[in-house]
């Protein structure tokens, strides 16, 4: 298997020795011991795939510690063991265990350090991907758009910088973001941790990642994929965080859990290699310039400025496209010199009548609605000149769908008349009038 065609970045090199890890002794040394405390482990090929680094640096690790008496060797387990040799911490392997554990419950996958895995980001740079008009057109495919805006979007998509989509609500910015997100396509080595100066910062998230799925090895082959590539990473999809109104400032912060004495990577440290997605902007808490200026370092320099308990900061990679959604115009929420550090500002508008219409009548087929004339033509005619003639994305959707509802209560065949229309146009808008409290 060629990691490289599959993933379609280049892998990060596998570990052939402690040296290579670019961890200390000492810390490698305390991760095994907490991690043989914690999950009782006596065998090296258990502790090889917990630890993620091959069998040959856990057995050079094991060897270390025994000479420091802090593990001892336990013969055979038993019949099912296969001949492998068993080992357990001794008293005073687990008394440092517990020092280590007070220090920091961190267990299990060894860490990457800092400046590894810097360099593996470059390797797999979300800027390094050729986005084309047929593979953003495809990632489109179940979208309406209108057929000049993939003219804007190809190039900003394809630079990897900071795009701002804005314009009515429900027309699709949301539904454009996340086919950008399929746009990109390939898989990328998302670390299950990273090691910044003693510390250890916890970045792989089953939430926000994707893991491919893992192929065992056969412990008879001759050639075994899982030494080619380093361990410490899980091959993810690029993978994609979508938040909203509930986004605030700390959010982008490194988070310390003060009882485990461990760090966990904020969320744009979880997209590298991704996208992040800022949805409704302008409806958090914080105002729209709070959370720009945030953002105006890593946009400019592809850097982030993260802070440890301590105080002490430190640079991390930034290597995400980050998209901006609004429903406000930007000159309302943005000064000048934050709309430039914006490399590319998208008008999304709703469709014309005929594009309303197509929409109208993918989403009537798809959910099994019959299209009636006169029913469209009251629509057309009676219905949108209330409202200026002013289509969006998401009403053929609303309509059909309150239309079907009714359908279902009357215990009739889905159907699409004049009176249906009106029935589900009401729930549609709010009339503006005043209730008596």
């Amino acid at each position: 298997m060629n990691i490289q065609a599959t993933t379609g970045v280049q892998a990060p090199p596998p570990c052939r020795s402690m040296d290579d890890t670019g961890l200390s002794p000492v810390m490698m040394r305390d991760i095994l011991l907490k991690t043989m405390f914690r999950m009782s482990l006596e065998q090296v090929s258990r502790l090889e795939k917990v630890l993620a680094i091959p069998a040959r640096v856990v057995q050079e690790l094991i060897d270390s510690a025994r000479a420091e008496g802090l593990v001892e060797a336990t013969g055979t387990l038993h019949a099912n063991s296969g001949g492998e040799m068993g080992y357990r911490l001794s008293e005073s392997g687990k008394a440092r265990a517990l020092d280590a554990l007070a220090q920091s419950e961190y267990y299990g996958p060894m860490p990457v350090p800092m400046a590894d895995y810097g360099a593996q980001v470059k390797r797999q740079s979300v800027r390094n991907i050729r986005i084309t008009r047929e593979r953003l057109t495809q990632a489109m495919g179940h979208l309406v758009l209108p057929p000049t805006l993939l003219d804007h979007l190809g190039p900003a998509v394809g630079s990897g910088r900071s795009i701002l989509m804005y314009g009515p609500p429900g027309n699709g910015k949301s539904s454009i973001s996340n086919g950008i997100r399929d746009a990109l396509g390939d898989r990328i080595y998302v670390p299950h941790a990273v090691e910044y100066n003693g510390q250890v910062i916890t970045v792989y998230d089953p939430i926000v990642h994707s893991a491919a799925e893992e192929i065992d090895d056969d412990p008879t082959s001759l050639r075994r994929t899982s030494n080619r590539f380093d361990r410490r990473y899980v091959i993810c999809d690029r993978p994609t965080v979508i938040t909203g109104g509930e986004l605030t400032l700390d959010m982008l912060d490194l988070k310390y859990n003060p009882t485990a004495r461990t760090y966990t990577a904020p969320l744009q440290f979880k997209s590298s290699g991704g996208v992040f997605i800022v949805d409704d902007l302008g409806r958090q808490a914080e105002p729209p310039q709070a959370l720009i200026n945030r953002w105006i370092v890593p946009l400019e320099e592809n850097k982030d400025i993260l802070a440890l308990q301590s105080g002490e900061k430190f640079e991390v990679p930034f290597d995400t496209l980050v998209i901006f959604s609004t429903n406000f115009h930007p000159n309302k929420i943005f000064d000048k010199a934050a709309l430039r550090r914006i490399f590319y500002k998208i008008r999304i508008d709703g469709p014309d009548q005929q594009g309303f219409l197509k929409i109208f009548a993918l989403v009537a087929r798809k959910k099994g609605m019959p299209l009636d004339e006169a029913a469209l033509v009251h629509l057309l005619k009676n219905k949108y000149p209330t409202i200026g003639n002013v289509y969006a994305n998401y009403q053929p959707v609303f309509l059909i769908d309150q239309m079907i509802s009714i359908c279902e209560f009357e215990g009739i065949p889905y159907q699409m008349t004049p009176d249906l229309i009106d029935r589900a146009w009401a729930n549609m808008f709010v009339h503006e009038e005043e209730i008596e409290h």
